[in-house]
C-alpha cells in the first residue's frame, strides 16, 4: 500500500468513526512521522520491552505502540500532550487488540514516560508567571559504581536504560533515609546485590524539566559511591525504564555507551580500582 493510499484509508476511516475532514492534515503528518521514524522508534520498543521480540508482538499492539511513541518522543505537545498520547493508546488498544493489548500497552508507554521525566504532568496547573519567579527545587539522588572480585579480575555491575545507555544503581533518596542506606537500597532494589560502601566517588549536578514543580525544573544533586558486593547473578528491576542488568570486566568498560555525566563517575571508580590493584 502506497503512503497515498494509507492516507486515503485512514480519511475513510475517520469519517466512519466521526473525524473532520479537518483532522486529516494532522492525521498525514503523523503518519509522515511514524514512517520517518519507524526504525528509532522500533529500537525503543525493543529497549522497553527485552520479553517481547518485535515480531512477536501482536500486529495491532505494535502499529498502536508506534503511533502512542510518536506523538510522546517527536510530537508537538501543545497538539498532543504527553499524557493525552498514552491515554489514547491505551483506548485504541483496548478497542481493537486483544485483552490484554490495553495493558501491554500502557506498560510500555509508562515505562518511556517515566525514562522522559513525566513531561506535561502538571500543566496548566500552575501559572506561568508562578513558576518563572519561583526558586529552583533540589532532587537529592545517590548511586554507585557496583564491583566484585572474582578470582583475578574485577568486574562492574552496571544497568541498562531502554535509550541505550549503560547506568548505574541510582535513585532518590526516601524521607528521613541517609546516603548511604538510600544507595544500598536501589542497588539492591534495581540489581538483587547486597552490597557495601567503600569509597565516596564525589558529586554531580544538572537540570531536570519536571512541570511537577514551580519554575518547571529542577535541580538534581547526585551523590556517587564505590561498593563493593559479592560476584553473583544479577536480578534486573524491570520498571523505571531499565532493559538489562551485566557485569563487566574492567578492561571492557570503556568501550560502552554512558551518559557524559555518568562517565567522569565511572572513571574515578575505574582509576580508584587499578590503583588497589597496584599494590
Amino acid at each position: 500500500m502506497t503512503f497515498d493510499q494509507c492516507v486515503a484509508r485512514l480519511s475513510d476511516y475517520g469519517r466512519e468513526f466521526g473525524t473532520r475532514d479537518s483532522d486529516v492534515p494532522f492525521m498525514k503528518n503523523l503518519l509522515q512521522m511514524i514512517i520517518g521514524k519507524q526504525k528509532e522508534i522500533d529500537e525503543v520498543i525493543v529497549r522497553a520491552a527485552p520479553e517481547w521480540p518485535l515480531e512477536k508482538i501482536a500486529a495491532i499492539d505494535r502499529n498502536i505502540l508506534r503511533l502512542g511513541l510518536t506523538e510522546l518522543l517527536f510530537a508537538d505537545r501543545t497538539q498532543v500532550p504527553a499524557k493525552v498520547a498514552i491515554n489514547e493508546a491505551i483506548e485504541l488498544a483496548k478497542g481493537f487488540g486483544g485483552a490484554s493489548s490495553s495493558r501491554f500497552v500502557n506498560g510500555v508507554l509508562g515505562a518511556v514516560y517515566i525514562e522522559l521525566g513525566s513531561p506535561g504532568k502538571a500543566d496548566g496547573v500552575t501559572r506561568r508567571n508562578e513558576r518563572k519567579s519561583a526558586p529552583m527545587p533540589v532532587e537529592e539522588l545517590v548511586g554507585a559504581v557496583v564491583y566484585a572480585r572474582e578470582g583475578d579480575e574485577v568486574y562492574l555491575a552496571l544497568v541498562h536504560d531502554i535509550f541505550g545507555h549503560w547506568t548505574l544503581s541510582k535513585g532518590k533518596l526516601q524521607p528521613g533515609e541517609d546516603q548511604t542506606a538510600g544507595t544500598l537500597r536501589k542497588i539492591r532494589e534495581e540489581t538483587g546485590l547486597d552490597a557495601e560502601i567503600e569509597d565516596p566517588l564525589g558529586e554531580n549536578e544538572y537540570i531536570a524539566n519536571d512541570t511537577n514543580v514551580p519554575g518547571g525544573k529542577k535541580r538534581r544533586h547526585a551523590t556517587y559511591f564505590l561498593a563493593r558486593a559479592p560476584f553473583a547473578d544479577l536480578t534486573l528491576k524491570r520498571e523505571g525504564g531499565l532493559d538489562d542488568a551485566q557485569w563487566f570486566p574492567l578492561a571492557s568498560v570503556g568501550e560502552l555507551n554512558f551518559y557524559d555525566d555518568i562517565l567522569p563517575v565511572v572513571t574515578r571508580a575505574i582509576n580508584i580500582l587499578a590503583q588497589r590493584g597496584k599494590r
